[in-house]
């Protein structure tokens, strides 16, 4: 990403940055502070690992390969979700593989 997204951030914007990847969350950074590109960066890839979470809970519905889908989808997201905390704490926006693209289009 852009160095102007890797600026050393405050307290307040970190931690609205790290209830992105908080599930339903997610919407709170991007109501309270959508100006700030950082958090908006970081709320779009929360949004989409949010979408892409309850996706997996609605795969339930499907014997079988629902329960495939539910157990690798919530493993990735977790997986994801440390990631974008990490980036979040060390002033980084990274762009998460699988999610990064389509957050990009909200």
């Amino acid at each position: 990403m852009t160095s102007t997204l890797t600026m050393s951030r405050n307290l307040t914007t970190k931690l609205l940055a790290a209830m992105s990847y908080l599930g339903i969350l997610s919407l709170v950074p991007l109501v309270v502070n959508r100006e700030d590109p950082y958090v908006r960066f970081h709320a779009r890839q929360g949004i989409v690992l949010w979408m892409w979470e309850v996706l997996a809970i609605y795969s339930l519905v499907f014997p079988g390969l629902g329960r495939l889908f539910f157990g690798i989808s919530s493993l990735l997201c977790f997986v994801f979700s440390l990631i974008g905390l990490v980036a979040v704490f060390t002033g980084r926006a990274w762009k998460l593989p699988l999610i990064g693209n389509w957050a990009e289009n909200i």
